[in-house]
């Protein structure tokens, strides 16, 4: 059985690998791990920090990849990502992740970077969550959702739910948080994914459905 590690920026990702990216997995015969992040006990942190645990559990288990399950929104210049200046003179979004997640690869010792697969949530792991209305509507009376009308109109103006964009107001977990009264990210998040299920989200969201596909073909 294949073994993937993947590092997981906080509860949320955790429990939504545990929900629905494993027993997708297991069916595949590949077994996951889900550590959090290290030094903040999940979130985001400095790379130099998250370089030293994807390169302590390349080490420790010599035949796992090892990835990770981040997102981008909210990674700030002074955490110095790799690539991260010619990385944002590039205005597509979807080029600018290779372009970080290339440089995250090639600062891995060479011996060691064809196991590890970096992976960066555009914008946030949140946008998955707008794959299906009627997942949401379901857990929501339309009573509990503010602004109804702009809530629908987010579907329509995003049929690719990770191009949702990441100002403070827009991002993805900010709409959740203003439309759905008492929605809450841990509890909530995984839940709403489970229901609206990998096979959606990989229909409705390209670069994540392209991370699975990595992950399945590994070898």
């Amino acid at each position: 059985m294949k073994r993937v590690i993947i590092i997981c920026e906080g509860l949320t990702e955790k429990e939504f690998c545990k929900d629905v990216l494993e027993p997708f997995f297991i069916r595949q015969n590949i077994s996951i791990q889900t550590p959090l992040i290290k030094k903040s006990g999940g979130g985001i942190v400095p790379w130099i920090n998250l370089k030293a645990q994807i390169i302590s559990l390349l080490k420790q288990d010599i035949s796992a990849l090892v990835t990770t399950l981040i997102d981008y929104y909210g990674i700030p210049a002074r955490f110095n990502y790799p690539q991260w200046e010619s990385a944002h003179k590039e205005g597509d979004k979807t080029k600018r992740m290779a372009i970080l997640e290339e440089g995250m690869k090639n600062d891995i010792p060479e011996n060691l970077r064809t196991r590890f697969l970096p992976y960066l949530q555009l914008h946030e792991f949140e946008g998955l969550l707008f794959c299906d209305i009627n997942v949401l509507k379901s857990n929501f009376p339309v009573s509990e959702i503010n602004d109804y009308e702009n809530f629908e109109r987010v579907f329509e103006e995003y049929p690719n739910p990770e191009e949702i964009n990441d100002q403070p107001q827009s991002a993805p977990s900010s709409r959740l948080l203003y439309h759905l009264k008492n929605y809450d990210k841990v509890v909530m998040g995984p839940i709403l994914a489970q229901e609206t299920g990998l096979s959606k989200i990989r229909e409705k969201c390209p670069r994540f459905n392209q991370w699975i596909d990595n992950i399945e073909n590994y070898s």
